[in-house]
């Protein structure tokens, strides 16, 4: 199940970076939930994610897809986000029941400048 759940996941991924919120529909489970804890927010069954996906002000941010990692049912997406102004770097923490998105976490943070005194022990990324 852990394959099929990540074949999932990465179908979700790729439908939540392009809009394409028939098939986030079908990934969604009926009572999923999604937390926004920086926000103190809880989006309570698929109708309620996808009210909000759909009504995102200016259309759906553009999201890139820098990792995912976990499984068989608990994945970790590390995502970059663009809002409009500055990139937002995300975390979300997705589990998986009976092959469905049961419940999702998004953490979010700002991008920022590394600070010059620790420059020479770090490595710069893009």
């Amino acid at each position: 199940m852990g394959s099929a759940n990540r074949a999932t996941l990465e179908h979700f991924v790729d439908a939540m970076i392009h809009g394409d919120w028939d098939t986030v529909e079908g990934i969604i489970a009926d009572d999923g939930v999604v937390d926004w804890p920086q926000s103190g927010e809880r989006l309570v069954g698929r109708q309620a994610c996808l009210n909000v996906y759909r009504n995102y002000p200016g259309g759906s941010p553009r999201y890139e897809l820098r990792r995912i990692t976990g499984g068989p049912d608990i994945f970790t997406i590390e995502a970059r986000g663009d809002y409009g102004s500055e990139p937002v770097y995300m975390t979300s923490i997705v589990e998986f029941r009976d092959g469905k998105i049961a419940r999702q976490t998004d953490y979010f943070a700002n991008a920022f400048e590394a600070p010059a005194w620790r420059a020479e022990w770090v490595q710069r990324v893009g």
